[in-house]
């Protein structure tokens, strides 16, 4: 969401006293925030048009395939479609900073296949941050300290039907030879838009059942490390509508909305930022 406001923030300064914006030039300002995009389509409604000048558009439609919100991660489909959209265009002029007027509300839609999760996974940016998510949904600080001593190997991933991915992944403690194989298979659902809960998961270490606690914490720390209520500090409400695993991709659409009162509602246009979003076809 803050990516969307920081992106319609720059659209804002691409209008001149005299003139309106083109949806081209506003899909030049959304590419130079990505790392790359294969294709790339805008649309602003407008009526009048010169409502831009104050910062306003009745609908801003965006539609990506191929992005790349960092470098090695691919998103298949990018879809985000806003309600109407009022800036402060006056605050933005003066001082270089922007705030919303009124509630952002956007519908996003994102698809991500198989294959590029997979590739974004082996790469050591995302090998690191997979680390320490790994780290941070163990409930026990014990548990937290001593997993921060290990380094993920080959991880390979597998959407299957029926909403269930697998995991497979080697662990090995810095300084140790030994390996340790991990496997994880489990179902996910939705809890009432803004949890994901675990269903039936399966663990094994070696090749063994993983202890009944440690099937346990790790459960519990994925249900409460993805409460999308935590945003609601930041002045974001999310909820996911649909979350689809089937086909070898992955498939998310959410309602966002931002309200104008929170501080990270007021953003600089010049504030580098990067999407992470997941899409279908």
């Amino acid at each position: 969401m803050e990516v969307l406001v920081i992106l319609l923030s720059g659209l804002i300064t691409l209008i001149s006293p005299v003139g309106g914006v083109s949806d081209r030039l506003v899909e030049s300002a959304i590419r130079k925030q990505l790392a790359d995009v294969e294709q790339l389509q805008v649309r602003i409604d407008n009526a009048p048009s010169y409502q831009l000048i104050q910062g306003k558009a009745d609908r801003i439609r965006i539609a990506g395939r191929g992005v790349f919100p960092l470098e090695g991660v691919r998103i298949e489909v990018l879809e985000v479609e806003t309600d109407p959209v009022h800036l402060d265009a006056r605050r933005l002029l003066r001082r270089g900073r922007t705030r919303l007027v009124q509630p952002l509300r956007t519908g996003v839609r994102v698809v991500i296949k198989q294959e590029d999760i997979l590739k974004a996974v082996q790469s050591s940016t995302v090998l690191d941050r997979l680390r320490k998510a790994g780290v941070s949904i163990l409930n026990d600080r014990d548990s937290r300290r001593q997993a921060q001593r290990y380094e993920l190997l080959n991880p390979q991933i597998e959407l299957l039907d029926n909403q269930r991915l697998r995991l497979q992944v080697q662990v090995q403690e810095k300084g140790d030879p030994a390996i340790l194989d991990i496997f994880v298979e489990s179902g996910i659902e939705v809890v009432a838009g803004r949890q994901l809960r675990l269903i039936d998961p399966i663990i094994r270490l070696n090749g063994e059942a993983a202890p009944e606690n440690l099937l346990k914490s790790i459960a519990d720390g994925v249900f409460e490390r993805s409460d999308l209520r935590q945003l609601e500090k930041s002045g974001i409400i999310a909820r996911i509508l649909q979350l689809k695993i089937a086909n070898n991709q992955m498939e998310l659409t959410a309602f966002v909305q931002a309200y104008p009162s929170h501080p990270s509602t007021h953003l600089p246009h010049h504030s580098p930022t990067h999407p992470s979003l997941t899409t279908n076809n």
